[in-house]
């Protein structure tokens, strides 16, 4: 064992001792002031501490201080009420104390004792307990966050461990606290108890043993009495105090000298407000100028030199961010900040800043939320965040809309103007801008309001400038969906269907395919706008056929088979003949010949005369069908429609071509025109 073990082991002894041992007045003295230095340094120490953990032992320190305040009040009793002496110690802290009236050593003492049992010493307590039951209450949401954190790769498994045993230790602390914290209650009481039986044991002894008269009597064993109480409660006042401090310490990032000058002062020009306030105390009410004028005079001073100080710190700190800023441009680690792609992008001239400016009207920002929640219902994908900028480079109404770095989109708006596309009946008397609707392509006109009523009573389709960026980011995010979609996002969507399908994810990833697998697999079916929404039905298709092959056409194809009804009811309409193009068997047939089998997978080597003339008598066909006011679909075997669609890639990519396993039975389906070659 330890000599500094051995020590503290005999200091707890001692003071079990103390309380059945009668000790000599100069040791007891010395004992007094050890006291009071003790409750002196926990009280320093429990202001300077950033959090209670640092003072972790301090509900044991309590305890045990309280023990040696109640053995020293027991020693003194026996002494005072023996010898009829306290010791220089206690007689002292009597005559200066009650000067020379006992009247007012008792009032003072009586205070002293009201102030530390009802107000430190209940509130202490009250704090206590609160703490207790919050910080237990909070434990489990606590052991939640560091688990995601964990999980999120934001902390290691050490740092984890490190946070949990703090949680613990922390709900161990405000627990011992809360226990503690009645030990300062009950040794308010006892110093109440003991005052009453040393003022009256005293008179007793003074009288009817020592043989003194009631004046003497009451003179000695009050002086006495005042002494011994004052020189154990003001130990337990300090004690109760640092109780209370700690318990109330929280958000605190310094110790309690720093909070308080970092927040009581950290706003000057509220002591202007309080100096002029004293000053007019002091001109206007009985109060002599020379009390109020001085302070007054003082926190206007303080406040002044806080404001200076504060300025001065400010630019500083201003200067030290823009030197840490040419730091880091001039670090090499910040070229790898350039080398960040984001994945969209909307720039705009400086004519259009108020789109984006919620102070002057605009609703650019909320639009785009709207926008990545109509993505995700209608197609199942989570839009990446949408990076908005400025750009002096571009014209003052132009806009760009970028796909990882590149341009895929542009625009022009006018603000004060609105967007008129006719309905197919021009209608002269309106007039305006003309312009081509930058979403589909369309011929319109920007009209301003006076002719905004007009158009709208001939039948034009009017759309003020937000509602057209809105709708061409809308149309350029869904035909650039598949390029948006990575590994990374694949991902995330496995993950949040393995919440409430697990068993169907694990058995296709990474059993059967890669994440990469079906990121390819995804991306095809966004490529050709069919909704990833339902990936319960994807995987079961997945689970099918990815034990029989990983060519990820052949796998899309089964994919869009298994979402048949889908399909369906996104281009047929429920009680309505579905008109679709058809390819010929001729064409099917050389379609079927052309294609090469490889170890790669297969691919199409059509030569280049006859798919210009697919291509070509395809397009005839469509843009009768677009006439007749039909969309434009094409419907071919389920052998060569991925390869007819490889085939129409480039020239006709948004005309959807379905099979006949893609749609319902019960759909009637009428070919208005045939491919042939």
């Amino acid at each position: 064992m330890k000599i500094r073990d051995l020590l503290i082991l005999i200091s707890i002894i001692g003071i079990v001792m103390m309380m059945v041992v009668p000790l000599p007045t100069a040791l007891l003295s010395v004992l007094l002031i050890i006291n009071i230095s003790l409750a002196l340094t926990i009280l320093l120490l429990a202001m300077n501490t950033q959090e209670a953990l640092q003072f972790s032992i301090f509900p044991a320190i309590l305890l045990v201080t309280t023990l040696f305040r109640l053995a020293l009040n027991i020693s003194t009793t026996r002494i005072i009420l023996s010898t009829g002496e306290g010791g220089n110690v206690i007689e002292t802290f009597g005559r200066f104390v009650a000067g020379g009236q006992l009247a007012v050593g008792f009032v003072v003492f009586l205070i002293l004792v009201i102030v530390q049992f009802l107000v430190i010493t209940k509130g202490s307590e009250r704090v206590a307990e609160v703490a207790a039951r919050f910080t237990l209450d909070a434990m489990p949401g606590k052991q939640m966050s560091i688990d995601a954190d964990l999980n999120a790769g934001l902390i290691n498994e050490s740092q984890a461990k490190e946070r949990r045993h703090k949680i613990e230790r922390e709900a161990d602390f405000y627990g011992a606290m809360d226990g503690a914290s009645k030990f300062v209650k009950g040794d308010a009481i006892a110093g109440i108890i003991i005052l009453l039986v040393n003022l009256i044991g005293g008179f007793v002894i003074g009288m009817a043993v020592q043989g003194w008269d009631l004046q003497t009597s009451l003179e000695t064993y009050s002086i006495l009495t005042i002494g011994d109480g004052l020189v154990s409660q003001i130990p337990a006042l300090l004690i109760s105090t640092a109780a209370g401090i700690i318990v109330t310490r929280s958000a605190s990032e310094g110790n309690f000298a720093h909070d308080v000058s970092s927040q009581l002062l950290s706003y000057p020009k509220l002591l202007y407000v309080v100096a002029g306030t004293i000053a007019f105390l002091g001109i206007f009410t009985p109060i002599e100028l020379i009390l109020t004028i001085p302070i007054a005079v003082i926190l206007a001073i303080a406040a002044y030199r806080m404001q200076k100080a504060m300025n001065m710190r400010q630019v500083e700190a201003d200067q030290m961010e823009e030197e840490q800023e040419i730091e880091e441009v001039r670090s090499p680690e910040s070229v790898m900040n350039l080398l960040q792609v984001d994945p969209i992008e909307f720039e705009f001239g400086y004519g259009l800043i108020p789109l984006a400016d919620a102070q002057q009207g605009g609703d650019l920002l909320d639009r785009i939320i709207m926008i990545r929640r109509q993505c995700a219902l209608e197609m199942g994908l989570v839009v990446p965040v949408i990076r908005i900028r400025d750009n002096i480079q571009l014209k003052p109404n132009e806009y760009v809309i970028k796909i990882k770095g590149n341009t895929v989109a542009n625009g022009e708006l006018l603000l004060n103007h609105y967007l008129a596309m006719s309905s197919g009946i021009e209608d002269e008397s309106v007039s305006g801008i003309e312009t081509t609707e930058p979403a589909f392509g369309l011929p319109a006109l920007w009209i301003d309001e006076q002719t905004k009523e007009r158009a709208e009573l001939s039948g034009y389709t009017i759309v003020d400038p937000p509602s057209v960026v809105a709708t061409h980011l809308t149309e350029v995010i869904k035909r650039h969906a598949y390029e948006l979609l990575g590994r990374q996002e694949t991902k995330s969507l496995i993950d949040h269907l393995k919440e409430h399908s697990p068993a169907l994810v694990e058995e296709v990833v990474p059993n059967l395919l890669s994440v990469g697998d079906i990121q390819k697999v995804l991306a095809k079916l966004l490529k050709e706008k069919i909704s990833i929404r339902d990936l319960v039905t994807i995987f079961e298709s997945l689970a099918d056929y990815g034990s029989y092959t990983k060519d990820h056409d052949v796998l899309t194809e089964y994919v869009r088979q298994g979402l048949s009804r889908q399909i369906t009811q996104q281009y047929a309409t429920s009680g309505e003949v579905l008109k679709v193009v058809t390819v010929s068997p001729a064409v099917e047939k050389k379609i079927a010949e052309a294609v090469q089998q490889t170890d790669q997978g297969s691919y199409l080597a059509l030569d280049p005369v006859t798919s210009q003339t697919i291509i070509r008598k395809l397009n005839e066909e469509l843009q009768k069908l677009l006439q007749l006011g039909h969309q434009p679909i094409v419907l071919s075997s389920p052998t060569i429609r991925m390869y007819l669609r490889h085939l129409t890639d480039r020239v006709l990519s948004d005309v959807p071509i379905l099979s006949y396993n893609e749609l319902e039975s019960n759909v009637e389906v009428q070919s208005v025109g045939v491919v042939n070659t």
